[in-house]
């Protein structure tokens, strides 16, 4: 099977009033075409700063980062936007949507920015709506919004430009159970239908529960990795 993403003796290390922080510790990590990967572990542990360097929105103080065949960590910072915008999608916890648009203008925001024709990303952005249980919410403004609904819409402008790896933080951090269990079966029901690979960074167990394959990790190590369901 084709490997998404692949990381080779990852370190991060900060400095931290004149103490060396060490983020991440020699991580060896392949993420498979399709997966469902949750990384899990304490504050501190790693998993967030993880996230961030295969996202490239960090860089790694040693070691690898593949995607696509391509060395991350050696990519100038066009090199980076360009591989963001093309390959992956991103979930935050506070959503970060765009207060002053509309739903459907977030969710087409992204593709705007890739040069899509106007008429064709209006019909995906409102298809994408539809399949995520927003239709007749698409002119409204985010304040407008649920948290539920606002983090419905960060997931479908994630995936609608069709990337092969969406990279969520936290994502169920501020829904309540019924919201957060609603959204991971939506997460999960995309990368069945769609084949994205997720990777989520959590500490919370309703989303530990959902993924189907669970990395544990402590001080900027990785100290499990077991298959579930």
């Amino acid at each position: 099977m084709e490997q998404t993403v692949i990381c080779r003796r990852l370190s991060k290390t900060y400095q931290q009033d004149a103490i060396e922080v060490h983020a991440l510790s020699e991580v060896d990590l392949d993420v498979p075409e399709g997966d469902f990967v949750c990384l899990s572990g304490p504050s501190g542990s790693g998993k967030t700063t993880l996230l961030n360097l295969i996202g490239g929105l960090d860089a790694p103080t040693s070691g690898e980062i593949i995607m696509a065949g391509q060395r991350v960590d050696l990519m100038s910072q066009a090199e980076l936007a360009s591989m963001r915008l093309k390959h992956l999608g991103f979930v935050f916890q506070a959503y970060n949507l765009i207060p002053v648009l509309t739903a459907q203008e977030n969710v087409e925001f992204v593709m705007q920015l890739q040069g899509m024709d106007r008429k064709e990303r209006r019909a995906r952005a409102r298809a994408i709506l539809k399949e995520v249980g927003l239709e007749g919410l698409e002119n409204r403004r985010p304040a407008q919004l649920s948290g539920g609904q606002q983090q419905r819409v960060a997931v479908a402008r994630a995936i609608v430009s069709g990337p092969s790896l969406v990279l969520a933080d936290e994502p169920t951090a501020n829904l309540d159970s019924y919201n957060g269990e609603m959204l991971l079966e939506l997460m999960r029901k995309m990368n069945e239908e769609r084949a994205v690979t997720f990777i989520l960074a959590t500490h919370e167990q309703l989303v530990m529960d959902h993924a189907r394959r669970l990395i544990h990790l402590h001080d900027g190590r990785i100290v499990s990795d077991e298959s579930q369901h």
